[in-house]
């Protein structure tokens, strides 16, 4: 699913809401989650899962064209992980 698709998806299930206003709270509420990683902050969503950011050390990698060795930079990369009740929901039809 695409962010149209969600925002179409939203407003269907509100018809009481104008579908730009729709689309205002989703990218608001995706841009207060980006700012938040960006200021180092953890977002937690119960049920759902949590936002945070990790860091990754400089490294020494591999061109994959040429096989030469390159310098990688340290970096912060987003990480998520999903909530208990939605790995529920996605194993539910599983035996395990």
């Amino acid at each position: 699913m695409i962010k149209s698709e969600l925002i179409q998806r939203v407003a269907r299930r509100n018809g009481h809401l104008y579908q730009r206003d729709v689309e205002t709270i989703v990218s608001t509420i995706l841009d207060e989650i980006t700012s938040a990683l960006a200021r180092g902050d953890r977002v937690e969503l119960r049920g759902f899962g949590a936002f945070s950011v990790k860091k990754r050390d400089a490294r020494t990698g591999r061109n994959p064209r040429t096989g030469a060795q390159v310098s990688v930079q340290e970096k912060s990369v987003p990480f998520f992980k999903t909530g208990k009740e939605m790995r529920e929901r996605l194993n539910e039809n599983y035996e395990g």
